[in-house]
């Protein structure tokens, strides 16, 4: 059982973590949710002890940049890599093929440069109302539209590749488990403000769908970068309709 936790922490972490991966790589997908809610409260930290020893500006952009270091930039590289192979590729081999090189392209940098401004505009405003809240919940959703997309997608590549083994065995099962829990834990977060709810759940949904529709309309599937570009969205969605709340609240 544990050995999932150790697979969902090197994955989706920096951190060196010791004892034995899970032989069903799929497993780890369960507690991808419990990864998402700890990477999120550090994020969070970071915006809230930043907040009081410098700008709000900086303090924003060590969150974004936090992130990327938590999380060894993998999902914004994934970002990168489906801008690149979705906007550079005229075919569904050729979109793979693209994405599986590790150069960045054009669309890529764009993508990512758009995300990281984006990303920092929102948190800004976040950091700004001391909604740290909303941060946390944010990486949260992003993770837990991982396991979404990887339970309810096939994966693209016929001949394979590293994401595989997470997307083989996942179903029904693994979302309605990871759904339970991610709502538990935004209860947990917004126990004094329930109505929060009702702006980040539908923002994730719809990073979800759109992700997950334009992967299966352009290759078909998902692969690791589909699963990284659908965090990198939901992760800014969340943020921005966060703040749209908080600012109207």
């Amino acid at each position: 059982m544990l050995g999932g936790l150790v697979t969902a922490l090197r994955t989706l972490t920096v951190f060196p973590v010791p004892g034995r991966d899970t032989e069903t790589f799929s497993r780890s997908l369960f507690w991808f949710p419990v990864v998402g809610l700890l990477l999120g409260l550090m994020q969070a930290a970071i915006g809230y002890f930043g907040s009081h020893f410098a700008w709000n500006e900086l303090s924003a952009a060590i969150v974004v940049l936090g992130g990327i270091a938590l999380t060894r930039g993998m999902h914004a590289d994934g970002l990168a890599d489906l801008a690149d192979g979705f906007w550079g590729g005229r075919t569904r081999e050729a979109a793979l093929r693209i994405m599986k090189d590790p150069n960045v392209g054009s669309f890529g940098a764009i993508a990512l440069s758009g995300m990281m401004l984006l990303k920092w505009i929102a948190i800004l405003k976040l950091v700004g109302l001391g909604a740290f809240e909303f941060i946390a919940a944010g990486v949260l959703l992003a993770r837990w539209v991982q396991v979404s997309l990887a339970s309810a997608l096939p994966y693209a590549r016929s001949e394979g590749g590293t994401a595989q083994a997470f997307v083989s065995g996942a179903g029904a099962f693994h979302i309605v488990v990871t759904s339970i829990l991610t709502l538990i834990f935004l209860f947990s977060l917004f126990r004094t403000d329930l109505y929060a709810l009702v702006a980040v759940i539908p923002a994730a949904l719809a990073a979800a769908v759109l992700t997950g529709v334009l992967s299966y309309r352009k290759i078909g599937g998902v692969t690791g970068d589909v699963l990284g570009a659908g965090s990198e969205v939901t992760e800014l969605f969340v943020w921005i309709a966060a703040a749209l709340y908080t600012g109207n609240v």
